[in-house]
């Protein structure tokens, strides 16, 4: 696709300077002076070209540079070689290190191409990876997304862009910004968006150097006009933030949407590192052009490593509608999450933050970011939420990697995707959680539907449910264990891990029990999603939710793995759960979204009309009653160019 940045002249000119960087100590934060760091901040000259140099001659690693990947080139790698990204300084792009030297499985083109999704959205072909400065501009939902546009591996990254009316249905447009300055030229990486007072629409991006430094950059709309937002202008002073002092040059990245504070003047966090401690550093703006960083960090967590992708947005306690990104006061909340580049999860925790002071505060540090709480307990990453102005609510976007082979990728042509879209709301009931649910569009893909009720599942039985093709589903069920059955169970489960166990396999008094999603007939094939009930050592029960996908395919050059975590089951609720069933992947939502869980499945036998639906209760001594089961076919999604002929006529 064509290019539509615009030129701008003299761009490659403009000198930056970057500091140099004095030691830390072992796992704190060095003390450093704090000052504007905008591109023409008052750093001396000579300290400046010191530091260019010592950049030139230590900072740049040696590694590849962010260029186009030869197919055949990388087809030929050892799996040792497949893993991108991190000598570039960004996240592990890349899973496929960890398969080993497997032989490759006997893979047709029938079976690869039946992995593509229908209703998620993803690029018509080639690589994509985090979410970028979502929002909804003049009647559309725009989102910008990390592209390749030469190959199914990550490389070259590009900002892809479509649009949508309702997030469901979308329009590819031509690409909106490429790495084509010599602040980006190693990549145009992640960003957000701010809307000012005004109206006006401010975007910041993370560019990498030509010597592969992380900074900060400046892009605005070449027409305020045009709704499709085709076309971008890069700033003629960028960088506007370059990595402080005390900050490592790799360690500097992935801007968030901006928030107003009293004075008027637009506040911003980015992520960043020193030595082991994760942090979110924060910068105070009146233009977007220059910069103030301010004293302290808005939050630090030992042990957590990089932080990068940092959200930062306010949740209402009383629930219901969402808030602008500048919301604060009585009744709200505020929500810090970041991707942890050390184990590639996203992480979030609530608490309270003070504006004055430039901190923001956990409720409950055993739950801090980094340690606690999850967005999703799969395969989820590098999320970026956005206010919907529209609809007054909180939406949450997060990248879907693969976990497949990358040669598999290469002979797909595709690689990557993004979750369905997520409504984010504080959980009154607990205290501690997001609720994470689908945006109601969703619910217009659903066509005919099935329902059961009041299913009796005895121990360690298995029943079909006639639903047809069950390739794209959308599912609600809520499962019922007797009172008594509860209060019964005896043995302690303290050491219980989704992660660890035998997945639905294992077997105990209360589970597990739940659904076997892209199952064949025999269940050669299955992915299962399901409840599992313990007791604490203290006599309190204690509910996982887990997805295991060890039998989730034939295949053995996949990373197959048992998901999931504790969920809060709470005095009242029946085990409840909504599962969305597209092809390769499976998002799965348990008592109305407090734990989620995304899995990358891909099936050999359970593909075309051969997918089928199970209910199944293995726990060794208790009936579970299936209350209600309802199962809607999906239809698939208009995931198209943009036609301008057909709109301009």
């Amino acid at each position: 696709m064509e290019s539509r940045n615009h030129d701008i002249e003299g761009a490659a000119a403009n000198p930056c300077s970057y500091a140099p960087l004095p030691p830390a100590d072992a796992d704190g934060l060095a003390p450093v002076k704090r000052r504007p760091f905008g591109v023409f901040t008052g750093i001396a000259s000579a300290i400046g070209l010191f530091a260019l140099l010592l950049l030139l001659l230590v900072g740049n690693d040696g590694s590849a540079t962010n260029r186009p990947v030869d197919h055949e080139e990388a087809v030929s790698r050892t799996p040792e070689a497949w893993s991108r990204g991190v000598s570039d300084g960004v996240s592990e792009k890349s899973v496929r290190s960890f398969l080993g030297a497997v032989k490759q499985y006997d893979w047709t083109n029938d079976m690869l191409w039946w992995q593509r999704t229908a209703y998620h959205f993803q690029p018509e072909k080639n690589w994509m990876n985090d979410p970028d400065g979502p929002l909804f501009y003049k009647g559309w939902y725009h989102l910008f997304y990390q592209y390749n546009p030469d190959s199914a591996v990550w490389g070259n990254i590009t900002w892809g862009h479509a649009v949508s009316r309702d997030m469901v249905h979308w329009y590819h447009l031509p690409i909106a910004m490429v790495p084509d300055r010599w602040y980006d030229i190693n990549g145009v990486w992640t960003g957000s968006a701010t809307f000012l007072a005004d109206g006006k629409l401010v975007m910041l991006y993370t560019g990498s150097t030509k010597e592969s430094v992380q900074v900060q950059n400046l892009a605005t709309p070449a027409d305020e006009d045009d709704p499709l937002l085709l076309d971008w202008v890069k700033y003629d002073g960028n960088p506007v933030l370059v990595p402080p002092p005390g900050i490592g040059p790799k360690d500097f990245r992935d801007p968030t949407t901006a928030w107003s504070a009293p004075d008027g003047s637009w506040l911003l966090s980015i992520g960043s590192r020193v030595n082991t401690s994760g942090l979110a550093l924060v910068y105070r703006t009146r233009d977007f052009k220059t910069f103030d960083l301010l004293d302290g960090v808005l939050h630090a967590v030992p042990g957590t490593g990089m932080w990068e992708c940092v959200d930062f947005y306010p949740v209402s306690t009383s629930g219901g509608r969402g808030l602008d990104t500048s919301a604060n006061g009585p009744g709200v909340k505020h929500v810090l999450k970041a991707s942890l580049d050390d184990d590639k999860h996203d992480y979030y925790a609530i608490g309270t933050y003070q504006l004055e002071a430039n901190t923001w505060t956990p409720d409950d540090p055993e739950i801090d970011v980094g340690i606690g709480i999850r967005y999703d307990y799969g395969k989820f990453y590098a999320s970026k939420s956005f206010y919907d102005q529209e609809r007054k609510r909180r939406v949450l976007w997060g990248w879907i990697g693969e976990t497949d082979s990358e040669r598999n990728d290469l002979r797909k042509g595709w690689a990557s995707l993004m979750a369905m879209p997520r409504i984010v709301t504080f959980d009154n009931k607990t205290g501690t959680h997001l609720l994470q649910w689908p945006a109601e569009e969703v619910d217009q893909l659903r066509r005919e539907m099935k329902e059961f009720s009041d299913v009796e599942m005895n121990p360690g039985s298995v029943v079909p449910l006639d639903v047809g093709v069950a390739a794209q589903l959308d599912i609600t069920a809520e499962f019922e264990v007797s009172k008594e059955a509860l209060e019964a169970i005896m043995e302690a489960d303290v050491g219980y891990n989704c992660s660890t166990s035998d997945g639905a396999a294992g077997r105990n008094k209360l589970g597990p029990f739940g659904l076997l999603v892209l199952a064949d007939e025999s269940r050669s094939e299955q992915t299962a999603v399901y409840f599992y009930v313990g007791k604490n050592a203290d006599g309190n029960l204690k509910t996982f939710f887990c997805q295991d996908t060890l039998r989730s395919s034939r295949a053995n050059d996949l990373i197959k793995r048992v998901y999931g975590s504790v969920v809060p089951v709470l005095d009242g609720e029946k085990f409840a759960v909504r599962v969305l069933v597209d092809h390769s992947i499976v998002e799965a939502f348990a008592q109305g979204g407090r734990t989620c869980i995304t899995s990358r499945v891909y099936p050999t036998k359970a593909i075309n009309g051969a997918a089928r639906v199970f209910l199944f209760n293995n726990a060794t001594g208790t009936q579970v009653t299936a209350t209600s089961v309802k199962i809607w076919q999906m239809s698939s999604a208009f995931i198209r160019p943009y036609d301008f002929q057909a709109q301009s006529a």
